[in-house]
């Protein structure tokens, strides 16, 4: 499989097939495609599988894509401005996304549910509780909201992180829910209750612009309605 990503901040990434080659993405994924690429719906690994992909954020079923009859082309757009990131996938490269993160996959990734280890904490901790978790073997596409840093952390070196801010990182880093200090910070500083710190070692990509902080400034600019 060859790929190329173009569109800057509104990107799409144009995979180009092989025969026989397959491209997996969540229902609505694809943008456009060649006519010889053929679409099978699937859970992907029964329903136990099919849940745990709900609960990280993504669709229960699964759009498998086959070229057919020889070379093929399909192409996956973000839903929202951003970046289009790959990932090779493999042993000892595991990779933790954001929850909604997954774009597209060669049929050879497996994507799961990842939870944090302190669940009490990761149940105040906000949308970064619960993330998704690609292992197998092949290259996987994921859209981040806006730019997107890059940090190498050290053995023991932490980062601390706005919740949503955190879009991917290596499974070898491990992730805390940290509480805001102080009863005045945490009712009038505007950054919530807790934080989300990042231990290395390990590789971490932060986005700029979370849909959910999006989302927060554009609520109040929406007229309610009144009974």
């Amino acid at each position: 499989m060859k790929y190329n990503i173009q569109g800057g901040t509104l990107p799409v990434v144009v995979c180009e097939l092989e025969a026989g080659e397959k491209m997996i993405t969540e229902g609505g994924g694809m943008s456009w495609m060649s006519p010889n690429m053929n679409m099978e719906t699937t859970s992907n690994g029964g329903i136990g599988k099919a849940l745990g992909r709900a609960f990280s954020g993504e669709k229960m079923f699964q759009n498998i894509y086959t070229a057919q009859g020889g070379p093929g082309m399909i192409a996956f757009a973000s839903s929202f401005p951003g970046s289009i990131v790959p990932f090779e996938i493999g042993p000892g490269n595991e990779m933790i996304f954001q929850k909604s993160a997954y774009l597209a996959g060669e049929s050879g990734v497996t994507l799961s549910v990842h939870f944090r280890k302190k669940v009490a904490a990761g149940l105040f901790g906000g949308e970064g509780f619960i993330m998704q978790k690609a292992t197998g073997h092949g290259t996987v596409f994921a859209e981040f909201d806006g730019h997107v840093m890059e940090y190498e952390l050290q053995a023991g070196e932490q980062l601390l992180v706005d919740t949503g801010h955190l879009a991917a990182m290596t499974a070898t880093c491990s992730l805390d829910i940290k509480t805001v200090a102080g009863v005045k910070n945490k009712l009038f500083g505007g950054e919530g209750f807790f934080n989300t710190v990042i231990t290395g070692p390990g590789h971490i990509w932060l986005q700029t612009l979370p849909l959910a902080n999006v989302a927060g400034v554009l609520r109040q600019y929406i007229p309610t309605s009144s009974n």
